[in-house]
């Protein structure tokens, strides 16, 4: 579940720069948790989470399960941010582990896709970092908030690969000796 004045910590001025809605455009960082969570609440389809540091408790960023499609078995994982100081970290690949393995243990997915602009090179990055397979680019796929036609690239992760990211994830957080 969110919570905005956790998640407002998490906001930095380009976390949004490759959404296609315009939460960065809600004024405070608060103004614009509260948008991100008004926009991914009480759809059926789409679930939220915040992402917590065990350690501290602070937020440090979200991410969310969207286009649920339990008749298809298929799910999306996205609308995904994490801090600027926890980029790069081994905190997105908890999170995905958490989520993917939901996704597949849990509801029984054969498929769970993940998209992004592909201008955001570090998503793009992170989600080939997961081990996903890269499908395609789906061409002016979106209109952004600053008029721009947004080329998505889209990658999947189907049941039967999921065993081999599950231990490629497990191998990249244990700890080290």
């Amino acid at each position: 579940m969110f919570h905005a004045p956790g998640l407002a910590g998490a906001i930095a001025p380009d976390t949004f720069t490759y959404f296609p809605l315009p939460f960065h455009a809600s004024g405070t960082p608060r103004q614009a948790a509260e948008a991100f969570i008004h926009a991914r609440t009480g759809d059926p389809a789409i679930r939220g989470f915040a992402i917590v540091l065990n350690t501290t408790g602070q937020i440090v960023g979200a991410s969310c399960f969207l286009d649920i499609r339990p008749l298809h078995r298929g799910v999306e994982i996205g609308s995904t941010f994490i801090a600027p100081a926890h980029r790069g970290t081994l905190v997105n690949a908890e999170a995905k582990l958490l989520m993917l393995t939901h996704a597949f243990e849990t509801w029984g997915c054969v498929r769970v896709q993940l998209k992004c602009d592909v201008l955001n090179t570090g998503s793009v990055r992170a989600i080939e970092k997961l081990g996903a397979y890269r499908e395609g680019t789906l061409r002016q796929h979106m209109l952004m908030p600053d008029g721009r036609f947004r080329d998505t690239m889209m990658f999947s992760i189907l049941r039967e690969e999921w065993p081999r990211i599950r231990e490629g994830l497990l191998e990249r957080l244990a700890p080290r000796s």
